[in-house]
């Protein structure tokens, strides 16, 4: 792969995740799981929702340091990318979309879910580096020795029920995207991560390292194509 291509790839990618999050946030059928903590704080707070996503998204770098992570070139572009074009998307789907039906939302949601996977398939792919919240991930994962399914379960339910609790939207479409995001990035990364999502891992490399970043719970467990990390990455 081209350096042109892993950089336009890249960039591609974090956009059509940005439009992915705003599909599933206009559809009101619930978000991925750290939407629905980034939805609970907006509603409290008042702040555009890409300055939550932003301010939450240095939050988990910061958590980095003592969990000895390192950034990539993917982690910040993942941040800087989708903290300045989540608003926007938003804007743009509610003006496509003004006022949702049934048929409508469902559309969106699972058409959000898909793309969602086509996106984390597309800016993984380049391999530059996870999302803010895979890496925390990750390093939970080396510095616990537990296993990845356990503390992503355990991050995203936790997540979850803080946003739940400060008044994000929890639905049918969040568990929809536990489910269906890891087969849509499994079938879709042999077009865009013709070596693989993440790099072999090394010898005695923890769980962690193999792991795809921005994947979900349900998919962690389970075949990969290579996280991602997968999200908000984002996620």
């Amino acid at each position: 792969m081209t350096p042109a291509r892993r950089v336009t790839q890249l960039l591609l990618g974090l956009l059509a995740y940005a439009l992915s999050m705003a599909m599933l946030l206009h559809a009101g059928q619930g978000g991925m799981p750290w939407d629905v903590l980034h939805q609970g704080v907006v509603r409290r707070t008042g702040l555009p929702f890409g300055v939550v996503v932003g301010a939450l998204s240095v939050l988990a770098l910061l958590a980095w340091i003592p969990l000895r992570q390192r950034l990539g070139v993917g982690t910040v572009a993942n941040v800087v990318v989708i903290t300045l074009t989540i608003d926007p998307a938003i804007a743009l789907v509610e003006r496509a979309v003004p006022d949702p039906g049934v048929a409508a939302s469902v559309a969106l949601a699972l058409g959000g879910v898909v793309l969602n996977g086509v996106a984390t398939a597309a800016y993984l792919g380049v391999r530059l580096g996870p999302g803010p919240r895979d890496g925390l991930m990750t390093g939970l994962v080396a510095r616990t020795g537990w296993s990845v399914r356990l503390v992503r379960t355990l991050i995203e339910v936790v997540v979850v029920a803080v946003g739940w609790a400060l008044g994000g939207t929890l639905g049918w479409a969040t568990v929809a995207y536990a489910l269906g995001v890891g087969p849509v990035v499994q079938l879709t990364a042999r077009w865009f991560a013709p070596r693989g999502l993440v790099a072999a891992p090394r010898a005695r490399a923890s769980a962690a390292d193999a792991a795809p970043p921005d994947a979900p719970v349900a998919a962690a467990a389970g075949p990969r194509p290579g996280e991602g990390g997968m999200p908000a990455p984002g996620r």
